[in-house]
């Protein structure tokens, strides 16, 4: 028979009524209590009661942040969100690896703040793919906001084979170029110029020539991606759209410079044309003569 100094449920008994006020106690002894709370929940989790130990988690949780320890709220709290996924519970997987997050940042540490929310979110991206999306978009803003940026590359990829797999491809383009503009802000030019032929070539499996063409002329303006293999590629790409040759855009789509993107891009790439390509051909054409007017001084 398990002694009560073992015993998690009699441990987490008298935690409670460490932290509760009576005539007898005008003031709660936190500190002891969230000793208990701690062995409690390592006791639950070593007998695979997840349930009952992901309770203890959340209440050493608060009792570390009473006795003004936030660093040790937060990975309490994360230790409870790896629970509730295991339990499936999805919104509190949400709401106890935000809570991380937010006692991360109250110790002034950015980079465990985004990793809080980035670890949630890869648990949520197939049960509740909207809030993984937050939470992702939430852990690049708090990077950026610190000004490490490069540390955030990873999450755009994340969130936007996200948005390709949610088929959300004008989302997944504009995260493209989100990593594109911070890879521009710490100087880091191949991936840079991979975010701008990665945002391309998802509009163009969208079917959407006119707003594939207007990003590659705007990333045009930046001297790094004008110069780039990159750029080159996506010159072929459109090229061969203009003209409705399908085999062109295939050859193309085989570019090296293509076969460095991520997986996610690689295969869209792969299926390339898509959409009508004599409807595409006539909006290029359309759209060259309505330039040719505009400069029609006669």
């Amino acid at each position: 028979m398990a002694s009560s100094s073992s015993d998690p449920d009699k441990l987490m008994s008298k935690a409670d009524k460490l932290t509760k006020l009576s005539f007898t106690r005008w003031n709660a002894d936190w500190k002891s209590a969230t000793s208990l709370y701690e062995q409690a929940a390592i006791a639950y989790r070593f007998k695979k009661e997840n349930e009952k130990a992901k309770d203890a988690f959340e209440k050493a949780s608060k009792g570390q942040e009473m006795i003004s320890s936030p660093w040790d709220a937060a990975k309490h709290m994360e230790s409870a969100g790896a629970l509730a996924k295991e339990l499936g519970r999805w919104n509190e997987v949400s709401d106890f690896y935000r809570r991380a997050s937010e006692f991360y940042r109250e110790c002034g540490r950015a980079q465990p703040a985004s990793d809080a929310l980035a670890k949630g979110a890869s648990f949520l991206e197939d049960n509740t793919p909207d809030e993984a999306i937050k939470m992702y978009d939430e852990a690049c803003s708090i990077l950026e906001e610190d000004g490490k940026e490069q540390m955030a590359f990873d999450l755009y990829r994340a969130a936007a084979s996200l948005y390709v797999k949610l088929e959300r491809y004008s989302d997944a383009a504009a995260t493209f170029l989100r990593l594109g503009s911070a890879a521009d802000k710490c100087n880091a030019i191949n991936s840079q110029c991979k975010g701008y032929l990665s945002a391309i070539i998802i509009y163009l499996y969208a079917h959407d020539f006119q707003q594939a063409q207007k990003c590659y002329n705007d990333c045009s303006e930046v001297q790094a991606f004008l110069n780039s293999d990159q750029n080159r590629c996506a010159m072929k790409l459109l090229s061969a759209y203009e003209e409705g040759d399908a085999e062109g855009i295939k050859q193309a789509a085989q570019s090296s410079a293509i076969k460095h993107l991520d997986h996610v891009v690689i295969r869209l790439a792969k299926k390339l044309p898509t959409g009508d390509l004599q409807t595409i051909k006539k909006l290029a054409d359309d759209d060259g003569e309505d330039s040719l007017d505009e400069n029609d001084l006669t």
